[in-house]
């Protein structure tokens, strides 16, 4: 698919790797709609990116729905779908005060595969109204995480949750496929992001100690290449990406 032109909802644009995305979708002459929380820097990088921000809880059903219409409405259409909006927590499955509670796995679980797969419903339904182009309609790109595939110890909902959104992209690529719209996922390792914003340069580096080359976190930048390149490439698709360095996450 051709970017220029083209109508981006980046749902976490407010920073890190979503951000990235937005600003090189931009720069490839999309029009870009940032969705993500109330309180972040989504209205200062949407001013800068000439587009528009709306503010949403990403497990809030109802109001993921109205924001994506309110979204698609400005844009005049809906082409290009990157979501980053996630997050985990640390809790082995059995700890010293019992088991791992449950309200707590479904809620990363909800935050992480259900969160998404609203968005991606709603979204395949904005692009199904495209004319296609050269037969596509639209791209859809999750973004899961290598623990998905080699989690570590304490990360059992994440994993759970990152695995889910890895196994699902492949069969909603099967279900959307008559229509012309891609489904793919970006499984990265660690990114320099907020999260980790406040780890040292020797943590980082224990951190990243598996990795191939290069022996450092991700950059922000690097994801929003992989995404320019998913788009403009048809015949990726229904696949998760490694973007990893050739890290295997250890045991801990």
């Amino acid at each position: 698919m051709q970017i220029q032109g083209k109508k981006a909802v980046v749902v976490g644009g407010a920073s890190g790797m979503a951000r990235a995305s937005a600003e090189q979708l931009r720069e490839k002459g999309a029009d870009v709609a940032i969705l993500d929380l109330p309180g972040t820097a989504g209205p200062e990088v949407a001013k800068a990116l000439g587009g528009s921000f709306h503010p949403v809880d990403v497990t809030d059903e109802l109001a993921v729905e109205q924001a994506l219409s309110d979204a698609v409405e400005r844009l005049g259409g809906l082409h290009i779908a990157v979501n980053t909006a996630g997050g985990g927590i640390a809790k082995r499955t059995l700890t010293k005060e019992g088991p791992h509670p449950l309200d707590e796995f479904r809620r990363v679980v909800e935050l992480n595969l259900i969160a998404s797969f609203n968005l991606n419903r709603l979204q395949a339904f904005h692009m199904s109204k495209n004319e296609p182009e050269d037969g596509e309609r639209g791209v859809i790109i999750d973004t899961s995480s290598i623990a998905a595939f080699e989690g570590q110890i304490g990360q059992v909902a994440y994993t759970a949750a990152k695995a889910g959104i890895a196994g699902m992209v492949f069969t909603m690529a099967r279900d959307l496929g008559s229509l012309g719209i891609r489904t793919l996922a970006i499984a990265p390792s660690l990114f320099s992001t907020a999260i980790t914003k406040g780890v040292s340069d020797e943590f980082a580096a224990a951190l990243t100690r598996d990795a191939a080359f290069p022996k450092r976190m991700g950059r922000p930048e690097e994801y929003g290449r992989l995404v320019i390149a998913i788009v403009e490439t048809p015949m990726l698709n229904g696949s998760t990406i490694r973007l990893d360095a050739g890290q295997r996450f250890a045991p801990k």
